[in-house]
């Protein structure tokens, strides 16, 4: 590992991954909940119309699918930590920029690959 990962606080950064992963996984059940089909028994949903309960069932579709993805790049990064590649930017190998994984732990590019790959450049 070269200068970059010497000022990575790996510890820091696993412990990190850990909460954010643990708070997602407690949240599952209720995000689960939120997205289940759509009741219509006015007695539970008042005076909530169809189109507002599909349209909360969407968005809470959109959380589950978001967090899912987080899940999974937190125990990719985590599996990186374990392996000794982390902080590795996945495509180039060169080291991602310390400020880049204290943003975002889970980051698998170097700034330069992101721009690339998202058509900024």
């Amino acid at each position: 590992m070269g200068t970059d990962h010497d000022r990575l606080d790996l510890d820091a950064l696993r412990a990190r991954l850990v909460e954010r992963h643990e708070a997602l996984l407690a949240g599952d059940a209720t995000r689960r909940e939120a997205a289940d089909t759509v009741e219509l028994d006015q007695q539970r949903n008042g005076r909530l119309t169809r189109m507002d309960a599909l349209q909360g069932q969407a968005m809470a579709r959109a959380r589950n699918e978001r967090a899912r993805n987080e899940i999974t790049r937190i125990e990719a990064a985590l599996k990186r930590l374990d392996a000794g590649t982390y902080g590795d930017c996945l495509r180039c190998a060169e080291p991602i920029d310390p400020r880049r994984l204290n943003a975002d732990p889970a980051a698998v590019l170097c700034i330069d690959c992101a721009e690339a790959s998202s058509g900024s450049r």
